[in-house]
């Protein structure tokens, strides 16, 4: 169980520690000077990232603050232990992830989703900001459709950022953010093709090329299943490509990138009881035959950067994003079918200078993005995908519009403060189709956002950090827009976090932290309302109080050895309920389980012989808000993996996942219904690759 009276003994010790180190300095000069400045970008001493396997950095210009600048628990996972991993969808390479949440639907088009830092993936609360190649790629709900338009032989890294100090985004970013970096550049071209259990077949291809100033990467991937569950085959396609022009003399740089995706899926449908799990995970209820879902995503941006003096750098980001989504699904026996579509449209713009008048010893950064959401959502009660009646037509946009001052300033060698302020303003209308009734947004005003943060270099070795930040969360859907008198202000959600940097030898790296996390009026969807105009879909949750520790290490033992280990201990609790659910008072939100840990080794046997384990667990959780419904969806599953280097460029490789054939769940409550999606069984996979 999470103990709320050690678990306070840890950051109380920990925050008086760093105390000492980040405001008395001079207390520690006897600490040898640090070396940070002769350190590579992807090894400085005083910064508090983790990088799991090896992520290129092409040669660029210094440009805007990069993400191993937040000083936070920030994790950046290379390509190497991403693009040779077999997944339904993207979101599930972020099981590589210390700390990071997977909640896995399985349900047609909603395959997995994820979160951390005590907020889940429901979709109740959409936490994390999401950008692909820098560029927002959250739905109108927060959710990550866009994610599953990636795959993973396309992806060069995933920045991982825990935490409310990061400044750059505002909507969407209430516990941190997480980048998709794509490849860019390079010569080099790879296959994969993979067949496997479930009918599991996959094609994936990308090609570099690059001639003078000019440079393209194409990228075409097709996945084919039938799923675990009967009633549950998928179809996807995506294609990608970008191009990008540098000037001959490096002072700026333009391109395009272009992706577009397409996933047709059956879907299993929920059980409605854990007996039903166990007795028949395979099979699909029968009142499910009629569920079908279809997604189509497109994205398109334009991006260019460049420096304007010595000392100044711009970057700037044009995109646009259209998202398509119907589903037919009946949740349970006793309800019926629903035909739910949405259509949204999202453009918007980034920018930012950066100025360096003193090398890194000051930096000081702005930034200012803009975004429109053209959106629409329909509801139609069916029967067997016919329409008897509608329930829902909403017609709304919802813009955005925010700016963000950050610098960073380095007053001796081993004392690195960064203070920031971000302003972020909501604007919009939603039209009811049904009551033919117009609704403007909430006054919510200008939110404001301050953060600092700072780092000590102790010394080569040990580097403490704190940090103090305020994100925000407004509703979703119809719960942005004024349907009653009563104005309703956003939730501020303000975290703290204070850690230790460790990286005693070249073959070890390793961080521990404490955190906390306070929402002032936390709302959540609710996913089972009809859409009525009587009916909103958010419900206030209250103030709430979110808290945990994180610890994590990388292990490089030399070329023959790699491996890692993290642990997550979270709760998320209920302070000050609303009015109507007195109940809830000090209970436990729902769908968080109390801890997720990974831990995996690698063991090159041969120049041309690799085996690999890795293991992924989370505990239980309550699935309703008076935790009095049972726990749920705890795990522990083991994956093995082997590889051999053949002729001609080629590889084959095996995974065999969940090799124990462990059965656990992922389940649900809502406005009394309850819903059990179960997880795949054992798996084996074989997968041929080539590079060229």
């Amino acid at each position: 169980m999470f103990r709320p009276v050690s678990a306070a003994v840890v950051p109380s010790r920990l925050a008086t520690a760093l105390a000492v180190c980040l405001c008395t300095p001079a207390a520690l000069a006897q600490v040898s000077p640090s070396t940070s400045d002769s350190v590579p970008d992807a090894r400085r001493a005083d910064d508090t990232a983790l990088t799991l396997g090896t992520v290129q950095v092409a040669g660029q210009t210094q440009g805007a603050l990069s993400t191993r600048g937040v000083f936070s628990s920030v994790d950046i996972v290379g390509a190497d232990r991403l693009q040779d991993q077999v997944v339904d969808h993207s979101a599930e390479l972020l099981a590589r992830a210390p700390g990071v949440q997977l909640t896995r639907f399985h349900m047609g088009v909603v395959g997995t989703s994820f979160s951390f830092r005590g907020f889940n993936a429901e979709g109740r609360v959409s936490a994390i900001k999401l950008l692909i190649d820098g560029i927002p790629s959250n739905d109108n709900t927060g959710n990550m459709p866009y994610l599953d338009g990636v795959f993973p032989i396309e992806i060069a890294a995933l920045e991982v950022v825990r935490g409310t100090n990061d400044p750059r985004y505002g909507l969407n970013a209430i516990a941190g953010d997480v980048n998709v970096v794509t490849r860019t550049g390079g010569t080099d071209g790879h296959a994969r093709v993979t067949v496997g259990s479930y009918g599991t077949q996959e094609v994936q291809v990308t090609k570099g090329f690059e001639q003078g100033p000019w440079s393209e990467n194409i990228t075409a991937a097709w996945r084919s299943t039938d799923s675990y569950r009967d009633h549950g085959d998928g179809r996807q396609r995506a294609l990608s490509g970008k191009w990008f022009y540098t000037d001959p003399d490096a002072r700026w740089r333009a391109g395009l990138t272009a992706r577009t995706y397409r996933n047709d899926a059956l879907e299993a449908g929920y059980f409605s009881t854990p007996q039903q799990v166990q007795d028949a995970p395979r099979s699909s209820p029968g009142y499910a035959r009629d569920d079908r879902s279809q997604r189509r995503i497109t994205q398109l941006a334009l991006q260019a950067e460049g420096t304007l003096t010595p000392t100044l750098d711009w970057s700037t980001k044009l995109h646009q994003s259209h998202y398509e989504n119907s589903r037919w699904v009946r949740f349970s026996e006793a309800g019926v079918q629903q035909e739910r579509d949405n259509d949204e449209t999202h453009r918007g713009v980034l920018a930012t200078l950066t100025w360096r008048p003193v090398d890194e010893r000051f930096v000081l950064e702005g930034g200012a993005d803009a975004q429109w959401q053209d959106n629409a959502a329909q509801r139609y009660r069916t029967l067997a995908r016919v329409r008897t009646s509608q329930i829902r037509d909403w017609d709304f946009d919802l813009e955005t519009r925010g700016a963000y001052v950050q610098a960073v300033i380095r007053p001796t060698a081993r004392l690195k403060l960064v203070p920031a302020y971000r302003i972020d303003h909501i604007g919009g209308h939603l039209d009811d189709g049904l009551t033919g009734a117009t609704y403007p947004t909430y006054d919510y005003g200008l939110v404001r956002q301050p953060k600092f943060s700072a780092s000590y270099t102790l010394s080569d070795a040990v580097t403490a950090y704190g940090n103090w930040g305020r994100t925000f969360q407004v509703g979703v859907g119809d719960g942005s827009y004024r349907r009653a008198e009563a104005n309703l202000r956003p939730s501020l959600n303000d975290g703290w976090e204070a850690g230790l940097r460790l990286r005693p030898s070249s073959w070890l790296d390793a961080r521990v932290a404490y955190w906390e996390q306070r929402a002032s009026g936390e709302v959540a969807t609710v996913l089972g309302v009809t859409g009525t105009a009587d009916q909103s879909a958010v419900a206030n949750v209250g103030s709430t109080l979110r808290r945990g520790w994180d610890a994590q290490l990388n292990l490089h033992a030399g070329e023959q050895w790699e491996g890692w280990l993290s642990y997550a201990r979270q709760k998320a609790t209920i302070v000050d309920p609303d009015p109507s659910a007195p109940d809830t008072r000090g209970r436990e939100i729902e769908n968080v389980p109390h801890y997720l840990a990974s831990a995996g080794v690698e063991f090159q046997a041969t120049s041309a012989f690799k085996l690999s384990a890795s293991v992924t667990a989370q505990g239980d959780y309550f699935i309703d808000r008076t935790n009095t419904l049972g726990r749920y969806g705890g795990y522990t599953l083991l994956d093995l993996g082997a590889e051999w280097a053949l002729p001609h460029n080629t590889s084959l490789s095996l995974q065999l996942k969940n090799v124990t054939d462990r059965r656990y769940v992922y389940a649900w409550y809502d406005t009394g219904s309850y819903g059990y999606s179960p997880g795949d069984g054992r798996a084996l996979y074989a997968s041929l690759g080539w590079d060229f």
